[in-house]
């Protein structure tokens, strides 16, 4: 796949960038932002779905995948604001530099990056058409991050000595893989740490810190049109994460589906479950059949 690469937003000597898929010198095309998962901290723009990625740009969108500053050496907050400025980022200089569409934008990703593109759902403006989420969470504080989680309390401990030796004090947006920043993962799971580390909130003594970061507790009528993916064999992020998302915008009257794989656990393949082309009809009914704004 061809792409091109641009620095959309500079932190002190940290340049955050994106990756632009299926840019177009002549056609003005729907854009998907592809967010990333990596538990808010790990990997980068760089980790993509090749497969996916194929049948989007064959569907006849341009594909941005991009990074944002990596927690815990970026706290939750600004990790969303980075999000905010892509999004903003993609909007104002996209129709010149690649040619996009403004007003047809989906919003895409998995894990952590389904949880990021269902805050998009609220906190970016214009809403996105179309939110996509794929083994996704809208809850950052719930027990099943904030106590220790037995599967990953199964592996042998890792000290807080060692968690930190995998992380640094450098803020940085790419993942080098030269540490092994899963560590500094697994130590918050065992540890039931990762709320406080992602955010500098305790959710135990500061509950109402989280609900600017929860998009399961900020679903209005005005929510974006939603297709929850989910495995109910997950046993990273619990399906019941998908679920009530499903719930709260079922009350509030969002136009969503949640699609359960059955046995599927967490990063299953959507294309070998038989369920991506629901995804591109999805995308289809939401964000391709707009008018395009651009001439």
């Amino acid at each position: 796949m061809n792409k091109q690469t641009y620095i959309y937003k500079t932190i002190g000597e940290c340049k955050i960038q994106a990756d632009v898929y299926g840019a177009s010198d002549r056609a003005i095309r729907p854009v998907i932002l592809w967010i990333h998962g990596g538990a808010l901290m790990k990997t980068d723009r760089r980790a993509i779905v090749p497969d996916q990625f194929d049948l989007y740009l064959e569907a006849g969108y341009t594909v941005v995948s991009v990074d944002y500053r990596l927690a815990p050496e970026t706290k939750l907050k600004g990790i969303i604001e980075d999000i905010q400025d892509a999004y903003r980022w993609l909007l104002e200089k996209g129709p010149k530099l690649f040619r996009i569409d403004p007003d047809r934008v989906a919003v895409i990703g998995g894990s952590a990056g389904g949880y990021l593109t269902l805050m998009t759902g609220f906190c970016v403006v214009p809403r996105p058409k179309a939110l996509v989420s794929f083994c996704g969470y809208g809850d950052i504080d719930g027990p099943w991050l904030s106590t220790p989680y037995p599967l990953y309390c199964q592996q042998p401990l890792v000290t807080k000595e060692e968690a930190y030796r995998a992380v640094g004090k450098r803020i940085i947006s790419e993942d080098s893989g030269q540490n092994n920043r899963g560590q500094f993962y697994l130590y918050c799971r065992q540890q039931g740490l990762l709320p406080k580390e992602v955010t500098g909130h305790d959710p135990h003594t500061e509950p109402n810190a989280f609900d600017c970061f929860c998009p399961v507790r900020n679903v209005t009528p005005d929510y974006p049109p939603t297709l929850l993916l989910h495995g109910d064999q997950d046993a990273d992020v619990p399906y019941q994460q998908s679920v009530l998302m499903a719930e709260k915008l079922s009350s509030a009257g969002v136009e969503h589906e949640l699609i359960t794989i059955f046995g599927g656990g967490h990063g299953f393949d959507a294309i070998a479950s038989g369920v991506f082309n629901r995804v591109l009809a999805f995308l289809k009914q939401h964000v391709f059949r707009c008018q395009a704004a651009i001439r």
